[in-house]
């Protein structure tokens, strides 16, 4: 389908699915660039998420043009707020400071042809984190970009380590959000818990079955209990699929306040350093949990583009049956993630 910048098409929504914005706030891409870089290191060895960037998968992915334009139309999605897929850049070394920026100038060039319909997530090299903090700061305030997306830890530095506090900081001084994306766990807990049946099993076991989850829920938590938020109250961050497992535990997490000696108790950096988006998981049960720990004010709306398209207007569908009322609805599909890009240096 060929479509303009400047003419929209959109399919007949779903009974009592009213026309409200839609923004969809974890969205993939890839570059050929990056693909060769792991193809170059041999990461599909290692991290078998790899693999799954193949056949259609992959061509949705490197398309940031009509064809991707055109199915966020058919899903009722009026923005797609684009970030590098996992495990992003978080594996290369110095050569992922200009894979970074070449990244981040291609989205750059999208969104300058479709500036109603792409938003994006800095893409960042992480391994370095003083250019990383760099490049967030060109991202945001030269290229306009929201925030940035990381994808768990780096080598064997989980994001808590005081190497990457400059990128958090720098987040926190630009007031733009930081998505902490899943990526695979390392081989030793892969080893430990995600292993014994098929190789098939195994791997999906240890991705989008349980161990991606886990390992992104994990991440929020050692930055809470190192105390980042402590360091950097402003600092806000954005956990998908609900909240990554172990949101749904908060009452549980409480106990450790007896001997985390931090300055808040931990139900307080929920409801001030955290937002949940749904990933495509369109279940009104799982957004009304969330929004009993969070607060419906810090829900955000994201399909988890490609992985997670479904055809026939299910992101509009699922709008229009998820339960809130209808101001909180338009804070959901839109407004929470318009207020909280707003007070960054980003054009909203």
């Amino acid at each position: 389908m060929d479509i303009s910048s400047n003419q929209e098409s959109r399919t007949v929504l779903p009974v009592g699915a009213s026309r409200v914005k839609l923004i969809g706030i974890e969205e993939h891409y890839l570059t050929a660039d990056v693909r060769d870089a792991w193809d170059a290191i041999g990461l599909a060895a290692t991290d078998p998420s790899v693999t799954l960037h193949s056949g259609e998968i992959e061509r949705r992915l490197l398309d940031l043009a009509g064809e991707r334009v055109a199915l966020m139309d058919e899903a009722g999605l009026d923005v797609q707020v684009l970030s590098l897929t996992t495990p992003a850049l978080h594996d290369l070394g110095p050569e992922s400071i200009e894979l970074a920026r070449r990244a981040n100038d291609a989205v750059a060039m999208a969104i300058a042809r479709w500036p109603d319909r792409f938003q994006a997530l800095a893409t960042l090299p992480v391994s370095r984190p003083d250019e990383a903090a760099q490049e967030l700061e060109r991202c945001v305030r030269t290229l306009g970009f929201k925030g940035a997306m990381l994808s768990g830890r780096v080598g064997d530095r989980n994001l808590d380590h005081p190497d990457f506090f400059p990128i958090f900081e720098r987040a926190e001084a630009l007031k733009v959000p930081v998505l902490l994306h899943p990526r695979t766990p390392a081989m030793a807990v892969r080893d430990a818990y995600y292993s014994g049946f098929t190789p098939k099993v195994d791997a999906v076991f240890a991705m989008f079955g349980l161990g991606w989850h886990y390992d992104a829920g994990i991440q929020f938590l050692r930055l809470v209990l190192a105390g980042t938020f402590d360091r950097l109250p402003g600092l806000q961050v954005i956990l998908g699929h609900w909240g990554e497992v172990v949101l749904f535990y908060a009452e549980r997490l409480k106990a450790m306040d007896r001997v985390s000696e931090l300055e808040q108790p931990i139900t307080t950096y929920l409801r001030r350093n955290l937002y949940v988006t749904a990933s495509g998981m369109f279940l009104p049960g799982y957004l009304a949990q969330a929004a009993a720990i969070v607060g419906t004010d810090r829900l955000l709306f994201s399909t988890d583009f490609p992985y997670q398209y479904r055809p026939g207007g299910d992101a509009r569908r699922f709008l229009a049956d998820c339960g809130l009322n209808e101001a909180d609805t338009s804070a959901f599909a839109h407004g929470n993630w318009l207020r909280l890009t707003q007070a960054g240096n980003a054009v909203v």
